[in-house]
């Protein structure tokens, strides 16, 4: 894809193909490159993972799937990960991925909701990137939405991979 919001619309589109149809984007058609960013931390290290594990078609890293930041918001979430040095956020392409290759998340109301710590989204397109994505359970289907950093809840937790140690 040409733009990040472009690649994230491609996996949104094969989860709504795995889900067969049971899947809504909240925020279709409002993926533009002025509403919806990778965070820098975010970037700076996909381009060195990708650096280092070139000749693949995939990239790999540690990750968990919400569960060390559930009940944290996004912006504090943020905060626990520049303190542990190592952790960064994953976005909603990283986070669309680990959806599909792990088909057993997201199928109940109880189950954790997804916070994509690892990018940025500017609800009006006015330069205000305050919001996140998320991925969240809704009546038999998987719904794709945003919402305010500052936002608590114990449904939520944002997704984190690790950066190797040297």
């Amino acid at each position: 894809a040409k733009t990040y919001g472009e690649a994230v619309q491609m996996v949104l589109d094969a989860i709504k193909k795995a889900r067969n149809g049971k899947f809504y984007n909240y925020r279709e058609n409002q993926l533009g490159p002025d509403q919806l960013r990778q965070s820098a931390k975010s970037v700076e290290v996909f381009q060195t993972l990708g650096d280092e594990q070139k000749d693949y078609d995939i990239l790999v890293v540690a990750a968990q799937f919400g569960i060390r930041h559930r009940g944290r918001s996004v912006r504090r979430a943020r905060e626990v990960m520049l303190d542990n040095g190592n952790e960064f956020g994953l976005g909603a392409f990283a986070i669309g991925i680990m959806i599909l290759t792990h088909p057993e998340r997201l199928k109940n109301v109880d189950d954790l909701w997804i916070d994509c710590a690892g990018d940025e989204y500017a609800p009006d397109a006015g330069g205000d990137f305050s919001g996140a994505p998320y991925f969240g359970f809704h009546d038999g289907w998987v719904g794709f939405g945003t919402r305010w950093t500052g936002s608590a809840d114990d449904s939520y937790g944002s997704v984190s991979a690790f950066i190797p140690q040297q």
